[in-house]
């Protein structure tokens, strides 16, 4: 137990320490042999001098008439006993004087173990980081770290080959959005355009006035995913600047803008909005607000309704959408920003192509913010958004009168 938790203390301590407590303990543990070696070979050195010298104490030592040998070996004594007296002065001092010096050498090996070891892990500091810093837009620096090919150099030379790697990737996708982008959208705009003008003619007749439309509406729905997937591969990209964005404005204008849909389909739309300012892209997160209020407006019921506050807690702006609808299971929940997936009460329908909340959650998450999705007791679905609130704060906008 003890071996245990002594070594669950020793992977817990930093890399740093870990190398100026070794370090120190190398110097303790040679001190501490130097220092009873040098004892014991003083100790030995000492008694062997003065025992040869007390041997060969002259034989003519005064004597007293009465009691010669007496007297003689009275002095004897006293003359060890002063030796050993100095013997044992003469070490208490040394150990005195080694200890201190060894005690102040050691706090000098402290200070010079942590100052060695910062300096050995400085260009591992360096890899760490650059790899901190870097992020997608960021990929074109390096560590190009100099010095010896070293263990620490060569992982520096690896580290860039890989950055190397990942700009190239990273680059690609890129040319492969801007001409996927480019190639599929034009055939459909030639499509929707022919379509349009061939159900214009006076002389259509009705089949195919019935299949224009149907083929209309295919081609609508292939837009839709197209435009879908090219931003949800635009919303998972690191954001490169954010902006103070009014989100109780952009919910305000998405609102008024579904209403008719509201309408159509009976839900009614109830709006809790306090003036929120989010750091961001207004593209982006207007896009989010739109497709959390598209969605409970498709998937919800006929008589429902859909509610949306907005909120400030000073640190996040919180979005929470709530809508009436059929009961969703909690463990399909987290399935539901899964990009093409719906419940199987949705894939029947031809309503969307199930890229609304996976878009809400990378256009989040390009935003460090969180999402998270709760079901309703009684049916349908409480998405909850925080995106990071702009600091400092923006000048005070009026708010709207109808909020």
């Amino acid at each position: 137990m003890i071996a245990r938790r002594a070594r669950g203390w020793w992977s817990g301590v930093g890399l740093r320490t870990r190398l100026t407590i070794l370090y120190s303990g190398l110097f303790f543990t040679a001190g501490t042999a130097l220092l009873w070696v040098t004892y014991l070979l003083t100790a030995r050195a000492l008694e062997r001098e003065l025992f040869f010298g007390t041997s060969t104490l002259p034989p003519d030592l005064p004597t007293s008439p009465h009691k010669p040998m007496v007297f003689a070996m009275k002095v004897q004594r006293d003359v060890l006993a002063q030796v050993e007296q100095g013997r044992q002065q003469v070490l208490g001092d040394l150990f005195q004087n080694s200890a201190i010096i060894m005690l102040v050498g050691g706090v000098l090996a402290i200070v010079l173990g942590h100052l060695v070891a910062d300096r050995a892990l400085r260009p591992l500091r360096q890899v760490t980081e650059t790899a901190e810093r870097l992020s997608e837009s960021t990929l074109h620096e390096r560590i190009a770290l100099a010095g010896p090919r070293d263990d620490v150099k060569r992982l520096a030379d690896t580290f860039d080959a890989m950055l190397d790697r990942l700009q190239r990737a990273f680059d690609a996708q890129r040319r492969f959005v801007l001409n996927a982008s480019h190639e599929l959208r034009t055939p459909l705009a030639i499509n929707r355009t022919l379509l349009e003008v061939a159900l214009e003619e006076p002389d259509a007749s009705d089949d195919l006035v019935r299949l224009g439309k149907a083929l209309l509406g295919t081609n609508a729905r292939h837009e839709r995913l197209i435009e879908g997937l090219l931003l949800l591969t635009r919303s998972e990209h690191e954001l490169v600047a954010r902006k103070p964005v009014a989100v109780d404005e952009v919910a305000l204008g998405v609102l008024e803008g579904l209403e008719a849909l509201a309408r159509r389909r009976r839900v009614a739309l109830e709006r809790r909005l306090s003036p929120a300012t989010a750091a961001g892209d207004p593209v982006l997160i207007e896009r989010c607000v739109f497709n959390l209020v598209e969605n409970g407006l498709k998937y919800n019921v006929k008589d429902g309704m859909l509610r949306v506050e907005v909120t400030d807690d000073s640190r996040n702006i919180v979005i929470k959408v709530a809508n009436t609808g059929p009961v969703i299971p909690a463990y399909e929940v987290e399935d539901l920003f899964e990009p093409f997936h719906r419940l199987r009460e949705r894939v029947g329908s031809a309503q969307g192509s199930g890229l609304g909340l996976s878009i809400v959650r990378a256009i989040v998450a390009a935003h460090d913010g969180q999402v998270e999705a709760t079901p309703r007791p009684d049916g349908g679905l409480l998405v909850t958004v925080s995106l990071p609130a702009a600091r400092p704060p923006v000048a005070a906008r009026l708010p709207a009168a109808t909020r």
